[in-house]
């Protein structure tokens, strides 16, 4: 069976992101981040500026221009310059490290890199660094003055803009590279246009909305919903990542009608002991996305605030594909329906559509797919087939009212006896235990049963521990023969660059134990 979201109208022109808060109100707030208040009219403005003075400085629209930035103005500064510049933007997770730094700038073919002056040493330690024709350093807090970004912002002059094809690259995102290096996910400026516009049905953005995209704005979440909501005339707040106590400042002083945030850090943000129910009293709308969002958040953000997450799904290469409604039905532990411009489908593995509430592998379709890997047209082609659909890759169900159900990544699929097991269905179920603070789980090589299940799990302090066997018998209740054998307890669970549980460190860490146990 074929699903559909509603129609879209055309596409937003992203070159003009900013033009409709400068038709209705320039001097109302286009941007708050931990430094700084914004106008459309400034972040236009210095952007402007700053794409000139690139031109300038030699690069040419085509050139690829990494950055290396926190939430930061100067970042979105950055982005909207590149843009008009004609140029293609690189975001790099702030929190890679010098490896992933060298592999992205390589992989890209960046002929400059902006990046904090904090970083310098992880930037400077590899060759690609040494060779690009133009190197920014800049001080995104503002607290040492002029830097080299705003020497640049400040010698553009009336350097003209070019003209910029709507089919050619403009944003090339690097997957966090869960099963090998990381990619290149490519984007032109009309894919980029398709998901925006999307972006903003969805969410039913207004120009009164105030957005805190509490996620970093160099992965496709936080970088989509900020130009959706610009493309309305509506506010962003980006706060830094992993500072609860900056954003529930910003959250106060500001007001968003909208929250986003990533499940393992909304966790941590509701439970903080500085947040109240008052703080969330102007929302209309809370988000979560890009891994799926436990029952347990589910439960704790309706006790304290009285609204339900609008749980979402999406892929760098794809956008913003399913959504819960903004006003309508929220069913807990569905990623929603269809998003407007989208078509979907679930398909066993011989590539036939399977019906209600039968597993298979969603595949999608949508003017704003990626245009490919970037100088990998062998893993372009893996992912779509001849009709154009995208293979997502991910294993979902849908119910009789459309609504859909993320269970897992194929790949990542565990075979225990021959049963399919998911990590992310043994995950939520430990997290549902008041003792466990975070969950991870892989399977692991057993002779006799294919994989074994195993659980690591990280405590939160002054509650009470189990034992691994009341554990693993809590879990055992609920789910069954899917509960893990064996439970590993660490004072700290690895995260990968965009936050999620990093189920490869947990493999690595699995084969390095089995290892020293052979020896």
């Amino acid at each position: 069976m074929r699903y559909f979201g509603a129609t879209l109208p055309r596409p937003i022109d992203l070159t003009r992101v900013l033009s409709r808060g400068l038709e209705i109100h320039p001097n109302h707030t286009a941007l708050v981040t931990s430094d700084g208040v914004w106008s459309f009219a400034e972040l236009d403005e210095k952007s402007t500026a700053y794409g000139r003075g690139l031109l300038k400085s030699g690069m040419k629209p085509g050139d690829r221009i990494a950055s290396l930035l926190p939430n930061s103005s100067k970042l979105f500064v950055h982005y909207i310059g590149v843009k008009k510049a004609g140029l293609v933007s690189v975001p790099l997770n702030y929190r890679y490290t010098s490896f992933e730094i060298e592999h992205t700038l390589k992989a890209s073919g960046a002929a400059a890199i902006v990046y904090d002056t904090n970083r310098s040493a992880d930037v400077d330690a590899g060759d690609a660094a040494q060779a690009l024709t133009l190197r920014i350093p800049c001080d995104p807090d503002q607290k040492s003055g002029a830097d080299e970004f705003e020497t640049i912002a400040a010698s553009g002059g009336d350097t003209p803009l070019p003209e910029i094809d709507p089919n050619a690259p403009m944003t090339m995102f690097f997957t966090s590279g869960s099963t090998g290096p990381a990619k290149g996910v490519t984007h032109s400026r009309r894919t980029l246009e398709w998901m925006v516009t999307s972006a903003a049905r969805s969410y039913q953005l207004a120009p009164d909305d105030v957005f805190m995209a509490a996620s970093s704005c160099s992965h496709i979440g936080g970088f989509l919903n900020t130009l959706a909501s610009w493309s309305e005339g509506a506010t962003v707040v980006a706060p830094r990542i992993a500072d609860p106590e900056g954003q529930i400042k910003l959250m106060r002083q500001h007001r968003p009608t909208i929250l986003l945030m990533i499940p393992s850090a909304f966790f941590i943000f509701e439970r903080h002991s500085h947040v109240k129910p008052v703080d969330f009293t102007s929302l209309r709308l809370v988000s979560s996305g890009g891994d799926k969002v436990p029952k347990q958040l589910q439960q704790e953000i309706l006790d304290k605030i009285r609204l339900p997450i609008d749980e979402i799904y999406g892929m760098t290469e794809i956008g913003l594909s399913h959504a819960n409604p903004s006003s309508g039905l929220v069913k807990f532990g569905s990623m929603g329906r269809v998003a407007p411009g989208y078509m979907a489908e679930v398909r066993d593995d011989d590539g036939k559509p399977v019906g209600t509430g039968v597993e298979g592998k969603l595949f999608v379709k949508f003017p704003g797919t990626t245009i490919g890997y970037w100088g990998r047209p062998d893993a372009t082609a893996e992912v779509y087939d001849e009709d154009g659909w995208f293979d997502t890759g991910d294993v979902v169900k849908v119910d009789e009212e459309g609504y859909f159900y993320f269970c897992g990544r194929k790949k990542q699929l565990i075979i225990h006896n021959a049963y399919n097991i998911f990590p992310q269905e043994v995950e939520d179920v430990l997290l549902e235990h008041e003792a466990v603070a975070a969950a991870g789980v892989i399977g692991v090589q057993d002779l006799i049963h294919g994989e074994n299940v195993r659980a690591y799990v990280t405590y939160k302090d002054g509650v009470a521990r189990p034992s691994a066997a009341d554990l693993i018998a809590f879990v055992a209740q609920r789910i069954g023969y899917k509960a893990p054998e064996e439970i590993i307890v660490l004072d700290e669970m690895p995260l990968n660059p965009t936050g999620k549980v990093d189920r490869v460190a947990l493999k690595r860490s699995a084969a390095e134990r089995s290892n020293a146990d052979v020896s």
